[in-house]
């Protein structure tokens, strides 16, 4: 049995959900969002706890009913709370700005990168050298931030670029180090 499938999710207080077959429409104080899932498995509401079922013991249905629980459940926790992600800009003249369309960044090319924000995700600048992606589509927030990060990946060597907040850098000895291990 799906462990993950199996535990019910709790609506809070003052978030609507609406189930049209297979199309469900979930809304909180931080927005609207909308998805349809799979045919096979059944979503119902009662007295404020989402259950889902699945129809057979198959692998299929098995990784839909896992897979169908945790989107709803980001859905409900979206619209209620959202989703951040925290980006760290590492390097000399590296800086990031908040310009009307998205993020100015200047990242170790002759020009600064404009990144347009799809809708439904903002950014905040703190400094300079702090991205902090946020909206109440956990998958959009997500790839955003990773498509931020693309742009200028910290390299392995001195650590300059990108990365997420936390994340851990192994660097590479350069070439000192290389001949410090054969001597």
């Amino acid at each position: 049995m799906s462990r993950v499938g199996l535990s019910p999710i709790t609506v809070p207080q003052g978030t609507k959900v609406e189930i049209k077959g297979t199309h469900v429409t979930v809304e909180g104080s931080k927005g609207k969002l909308s998805r349809s899932f799979h045919s096979d498995m059944a979503i119902t509401l009662k007295d404020g706890i989402l259950t889902v079922a699945r129809p057979s013991d198959n692998k299929v249905h098995r990784s839909l009913h896992g897979l169908t629980r945790s989107l709803l459940s980001n859905m409900v926790q979206g619209v209620t709370n959202g989703f951040e992600k925290t980006l760290e800009i590492n390097g000399v003249g590296y800086r990031a700005q908040k310009i009307d369309k998205g993020l100015s960044l200047q990242v170790g090319f002759n020009k600064p990168i404009e990144f347009h924000l799809p809708p439904g995700i903002d950014a905040v600048v703190e400094g300079t050298n702090k991205i902090k992606v946020s909206g109440i589509d956990k998958e959009l927030v997500g790839e955003v931030a990773a498509e931020i990060r693309a742009l200028r990946p910290a390299d392995p060597y001195k650590g300059k670029g990108i990365k997420y907040a936390g994340e851990r850098l192994h660097l590479k000895p350069g070439k000192a180090g290389k001949a410090a291990q054969k001597g």
